[in-house]
């Protein structure tokens, strides 16, 4: 039997495809009404973790914060997801607009006091990875909408293109300030872009790839960037050679590979996920979600992959079900 490690130890080792005592295990979620200040942030993000002790924090930012500092209001509801109340790209002129951002001023400033204040609090016992969108990710929600975003990619290129220079510098920028602070790593985030759903193959590549491969080059040596590929219908194969160390995403949606299938596409690298994250993971009995870790175990061995949820799950979601999930990986 191997003797019991630590969070860092079995996530090292989990990264390397070592032997581990247990499978790692990390949920992730919002907490809207605490977002709204640097201090309530990391207090949500800690609470979280001193309730579970999950073996990673994700540090789920503000929902907007990426983009609020260019000028995107949102009017907050409790601890219901915020509204969009203004976007700064109304017509294709606005996007020559966007200047490189300070990171060391307004909401990103925010967000990494955030990161060094949880970084006092865990002193090194275990990783966190900071939420960072990818630049077309970022460029979208500086419209009114998706459809928006698309018509201005297509028949707006150059424009959007220079957008995308300015959005990556910033990122490069604000993610190299995060590994400063103590982030282990990324928790880099496709959104709605990486899925045949939104765009081709061939347009991901061209309008997408370049700036995402840019930012991650940029950057620092560093210990644990995992890609988050979103939604159904995902990329995932497209994407398998990026620099990241672990990948993530919906193993149960529709068009997606299941958790062992993307482990085998992505030439045995660790892989994340397997768990709902949507309302069967609120409404599933407790029972339920501890069998669905043991047929996890079956299908993936016990080497090279975390227990996760296939993107932020409902803030409604009961604890009772989050502790059936952190106890299912210790039986």
């Amino acid at each position: 039997m191997t003797e019991q490690m630590t969070h860092w130890e079995r996530v090292r080792a989990t990264l390397k495809g070592d032997k581990v005592d247990r499978v790692p295990v990390s949920m992730w979620r919002h907490f809207y009404s605490m977002e709204t200040s640097a201090h309530t942030l990391a207090e949500a993000m800690m609470g979280f973790q001193n309730r579970f002790d999950w073996d990673f924090m994700k540090v789920n930012p503000r929902a907007y914060y990426h983009v609020e500092d260019w000028g995107v209001r949102i009017e907050y509801d409790g601890d219901s997801s915020p509204h969009v109340i203004d976007v700064p790209v109304k017509t294709p002129a606005d996007w020559s607009k966007l200047k490189v951002l300070d990171v060391n001023k307004g909401v990103l400033k925010e967000h990494l006091h955030t990161l060094e204040m949880v970084s006092r609090r865990l002193k090194g016992e275990l990783p966190f990875i900071m939420t960072v969108f990818t630049p077309l990710s970022v460029a979208s929600r500086l419209t009114s909408s998706e459809e928006v975003f698309l018509h201005h990619l297509h028949e707006h290129t150059s424009e959007v293109n220079q957008a995308l220079e300015i959005i990556t510098e910033t990122f490069v920028n604000f993610s190299r300030a995060c590994l400063e602070r103590g982030a282990s790593g990324l928790f880099y985030a496709t959104t709605s872009w990486a899925t045949t759903d939104s765009l081709t193959e061939e347009e991901y590549r061209k309008f997408a790839m370049p700036s995402d491969l840019k930012l991650l080059s940029a950057l620092p040596p560093a210990e644990f960037h995992v890609l988050h590929v979103c939604r159904n219908n995902n990329m995932l194969p497209l994407l398998k050679d990026y620099p990241v160390h672990a990948f993530n995403w919906d193993a149960l949606g529709a068009g997606n590979p299941s958790l062992a299938e993307g482990k085998k596409m992505l030439g045995g690298r660790t892989v994340i996920g397997g768990m709902s994250h949507g309302r069967s993971l609120v409404t599933a009995p407790p029972g339920q979600l501890a069998a669905q870790v043991k047929e996890l175990y079956t299908a993936m061995g016990d080497r090279g992959w975390m227990v996760g949820p296939g993107c932020t799950f409902p803030p409604d979601t009961s604890e009772e079900n989050l502790r059936a999930i952190r106890k299912a990986v210790e039986f």
